[in-house]
């Protein structure tokens, strides 16, 4: 033993335990390299030689198969230094640096707290005081030796990683749908037709929809699935078909493997403030390597870069003011396609209700509300989408034959592509009840344990089976009647009449709004006076349409000024009841669509101030009741019975019967002394009240 190395043990040292720390870096190591492990373990006899009993020296040993690169995830390193911090460590015992830390942080942090404590270092080489200025040097000497050695290590690694992926023969797993085959390990597409089939259809049904999300409910509506390859556990390499997730969807379209390209570095490893490791997804400038054609591809590199620029123009989160949406069910049919004309941005669409029917309004208020001021501009989204949907037919109508017989070709190829999954799944359920049928047949009858089990999960195949063939017969017999011969003379009859096809109610709003975006890239919509769209084609042409500004909803609401005519004139021959009865029966409604009442009608001569049916007939020189009992020289009692009687001429002017009388010429009735009994007699004389 170093007599200097013995001077620095004292008794306060000895108060405390020893701590041996016992590390290899992977379970590999652990199992394989036992010498290294059998020597760290061997430090206690070292520390029992330097007057520690053996029933103080605390081997900490829970970081076997742990890399020393950092202290996050190793717990008997974090309780080595805490023993420590708390005073409880005499000496601290490793077979070097490197089993304690292979990083300078890690390794500093703890010479500073021994130095603190006054706990003592030992390896292989000596003993060290890390108060002391000579020793602490040494440590640091050696951690720096060790991280730097741990660096050429990895740099060594890291380049022929590099190498091998800059002439893309770097074997690395494979997404789902391809294996390596032959002694070269070639990249080839699977074998598996099933798993061809499925990732082939994927393709064409977001080349189709133009979205993930619209590509997964297509598959889960048609009852698909969709490989994958077990990553861990102990069905590891095992091929299963699951329900596609939108996760997964989005993994798939952005995999260039799938474009038959072979890359490398498309992320990097981050340490966070807290020693977390984060991967960093890079640009595709700073990638080490990207190879397309590197092998066999599910479709073209043209096809990938078309996929991302959709992806690309559906992220909601991505932030970009002149972003587009993808196609939804909104009404809007100009959705993720308007520019504001003022300021630059693109539009948002909100939808309010009307009679029962959603209508949309097209709004630049980004600025809005990110300032807390007034929104740019609004416009009435209704008179707008049917101008460009006219605009529109005029467009597409000269090559709407040829584009209905394309829309005809890709159904067909839909349906056979779709059966010929659908075949596969029925097939792969075939074989899976035919194995796991031999399997219960070639177990022993009497071993029940294993034979129930057995026939468990031959029964489970068989009803998976008799699903698969379910699906398969119903969707094949809707594949027929969606390819009919009256379906197919239908297509064909609407080709030659697109505005039919057009305004066909049963054209999803959807189907309307990619037709919308075939044709036009944008439109810029500036509201003044009136309101004007600059609308921009694709390949460049452009367009204006001038529309006259919306009407307000007050407006909109307006009774029609015709109505407004009758009205005023039955005013002149009849009661606010009758003509809401007459109004009625000739099937004219008010400005909100309502059939008329007393109230509405009431509401309409007062607001355009018609003149009541009373004053009509006032001009008219109709007496009330009471100047028509003056005239006559009775009880206005009397006028009302002689009125219904028949005796006199009387005008209602409202509905509760109340009448206007025409003034007698002629005769006048005359009330005999009989009571009840009324007659008329000739009586040219007049009393002065009815001159």
């Amino acid at each position: 033993m170093n007599p200097m190395a013995s001077t620095k043990i004292t008794a306060r040292h000895l108060r405390r335990d020893a701590y041996l720390y016992v590390r290899q870096s992977t379970l590999r190591q652990v199992f394989e390299n036992t010498e290294s492990t059998k020597r760290q373990y061997a430090l206690r006899q070292r520390a029992v030689a330097l007057g520690w009993p053996l029933e103080r020296v605390v081997v900490i040993d829970s970081d076997l198969g742990q890399s020393a690169a950092s202290a996050v995830d190793r717990e008997g390193f974090q309780r080595l230094v805490g023993e420590v911090g708390m005073g409880r460590a005499g000496i601290v015992l490793g077979l070097e640096v490197s089993r304690l830390a292979r990083s300078s942080t890690d390794w500093h942090r703890l010479l500073e707290i021994c130095a603190l404590m006054d706990t003592l270092i030992l390896d292989e080489d000596g003993i060290y005081d890390p108060s002391h200025y000579n020793d602490r040097l040494l440590l640091g000497l050696k951690g720096t030796m060790s991280e730097a050695e741990l660096h050429v290590l990895r740099a060594r690694l890291r380049g022929g990683i590099l190498s091998k992926a800059g002439r893309g023969e770097l074997k690395s797993p494979l997404p789902v749908g391809f294996v390596y085959t032959g002694p070269d390990d070639q990249v080839s597409l699977d074998p598996d037709q099933q798993v061809q089939g499925a990732i082939r259809l994927f393709f064409e049904s977001f080349r189709r929809t133009g979205s993930a999300t619209a590509t997964v409910r297509y598959f889960n509506d048609q009852g698909l699935f969709f490989p994958r390859r077990v990553r861990t556990g102990p069905h590891k390499g095992e091929l299963v078909f699951a329900p596609l997730l939108h996760s997964r969807a989005l993994q798939i379209l952005k995999n260039p493997r799938y474009a038959g390209a072979f890359f490398f570095g498309r992320t990097r490893q981050r340490k966070s403030a807290e020693g977390h490791t984060r991967l960093e997804r890079l640009p595709r400038d700073e990638w080490h390597s990207l190879i397309p054609d590197a092998h066999e591809g599910y479709i073209t590199w043209k096809e990938y870069e078309e996929n991302l620029r959709r992806l690309k123009e559906n992220a909601q989160a991505l932030g970009v003011d002149r972003r587009k949406s993808p196609p939804r069910e909104g009404p809007a049919l100009l959705q993720g396609l308007v520019l504001c004309g003022r300021c630059g941005d693109r539009m948002t669409v909100r939808y309010h209700t009307r009679r029962g029917r959603a209508l949309p309004e097209y709004m630049c208020q980004r600025q809005g509300i990110q300032h807390g001021e007034p929104i740019c501009q609004r416009v009435p989204g209704s008179e707008l989408d049917e101008a460009i949907g006219k605009l529109l037919v005029e467009a597409v109508t000269p090559i709407a034959l040829e584009v209905t017989l394309a829309v005809q070709d890709e159904l067909c190829a839909r349906a056979e592509e779709l059966d010929r999954v659908q075949r596969n799944q029925v097939e792969r359920a075939r074989y899976e009840a035919q194995l796991a049928e031999r399997r219960y047949r070639r177990v022993d009858p009497d071993h029940r344990l294993v034979a129930d089990a057995l026939e468990a999960d031959w029964n489970e195949k068989l009803r998976a089976l008799a699903d698969a063939q379910d699906a398969y017969e119903a969707q094949k017999k809707a594949d027929t009647m969606l390819l009919d011969e009256r379906q197919r003379a239908e297509i064909l009859a609407l080709a030659t009449d697109f505005p039919r096809l057009w305004k066909d109610p049963q054209t999803p709003i959807r189907e309307k709004k990619r037709m919308v975006r075939l044709v036009i890239e944008d439109v810029t919509l500036l509201k003044r006076e009136e309101i004007t769209a600059h609308i921009r084609f694709r390949g460049g042409a452009t367009r204006t349409l001038t529309l006259p500004r919306p009407r307000s909803a007050w407006e909109l609401r307006q009774t029609n000024p015709e109505v407004v005519r009758q009205i005023d004139r039955l005013l002149d021959d009849h009661t606010e009841g009758e003509i809401t009865r007459l109004l009625n029966e000739r099937g004219l409604r008010s400005g909100e669509g309502l059939l008329f009442n007393r109230n509405i009608v009431l509401k309409i001569r007062r607001k355009y101030r018609l003149a009541p049916r009373y004053e009509r007939l006032r001009r008219k020189g109709l007496l009330d009741v009471d100047e028509m009992a003056a005239c006559l020289g009775v009880h206005p009692t009397t006028v009302r019975l002689w009125r219904a009687a028949g005796l006199l001429q009387a005008y209602p002017f409202n509905d509760k019967n109340e009448c206007l009388y025409e003034r007698p010429v002629d005769d006048r009735p005359q009330k005999f002394t009989r009571k009840g009994v009324y007659a008329k007699r000739l009586d040219r004389t007049y009393s002065p009240s009815c001159l």
